[in-house]
Order: C-alpha cells, then structure tokens, then sequence
C-alpha cells in the first residue's frame, strides 16, 4: 500500500510542477502497483497529452491509463475546416518537417495526420505541433517514417 501512496505523491507532484496543466488538482490518480490511472477533466487535447506524458515519466510509473475527460470552453471550440487550416500552417512553417508530403483530415476536432516523412522525429515533432492547437480534441498519427536513402 505505501508503493502505492508514493507512486501518486510522485504523479501529482510531477503534474503540479508542469505549466502545461493549469488546474492539476482536477486530475484524480489511482495507484495499482506500477500501473497509473488518471480521471478527470481538462480542457485540451494538449493538456491531455502532457498529463499522460508526466504520469509516463514518473519514476515508478511502469503503465498509464488514461481516463481523462477532455472539455472545450466556448471559446476553443473551432470548426473542423479552421482547425485544418491551422494545422497545415503549422507544419509549413516549420523548416523541420517536410510539409508538402503530409494531409491533414480533421473530423468533429479530431486530427488526422497522413503521410510521410523521413525521420522519426518529424512525425513526433508534426504530432507534438498539432496537438497544441486550439479545438483539437484528439489526434491520430498515421505518418510512415521512410528513411532517406
């Protein structure tokens, strides 16, 4: 029982140092041996994401389930077409990611990234892009990393 205690002393300690989570007392953590769930609510995809992530990193932290409620404000809601648009100007802009190969399909806020690139980080970095943006509720990446010859 006292791994268990610590295990969520160490999470919610780690989710409250991260900037990235405004409200981390929203968040419940539960314990099973290395395995972590997190419940609750927050308000976007990115923040979503971050609080896996640091639950993730957390020494003693072996699994993660993610329960987490994910709830737009009003004012983050964006229709599907603007969302895209978003994303697409993003990965252009970013002389790391070759953008020109990439599609970008957004249904009810939920991102779709397809294609290809060359390296693994570009498909983490165009993932880590996407995710950021405003009224993105979820995001799939589908890029295929094909090694430059």
């Amino acid at each position: 029982m006292f791994i268990n205690e610590h295990v969520i002393a160490a999470v919610r300690e780690t989710l409250a140092r991260d900037p990235r989570i405004p409200y981390p007392d929203e968040i419940a953590v539960e314990a099973f041996g290395g395995s972590v769930a997190l419940r609750g609510t927050v308000g976007s995809f990115a923040q979503e994401h971050a609080a896996v992530a640091d639950a993730r990193r957390t020494r003693g932290v072996f699994d993660v389930l993610n329960e987490l409620e994910l709830r737009l404000l009003s004012d983050d809601r964006r229709q599907d077409a603007e969302i895209r648009g978003a994303a697409l100007q993003r990965l252009i802009w970013d002389p790391d990611i070759a953008a020109g190969y990439l599609d970008v399909q957004v249904k009810h806020g939920w991102v779709t990234l397809k294609g290809e690139v060359d390296y693994q980080y570009e498909s983490d970095r165009a993932f880590d892009r996407i995710a950021r943006l405003r009224g993105v509720t979820g995001l799939t990446n589908e890029l295929k990393v094909v090694q430059a010859l």
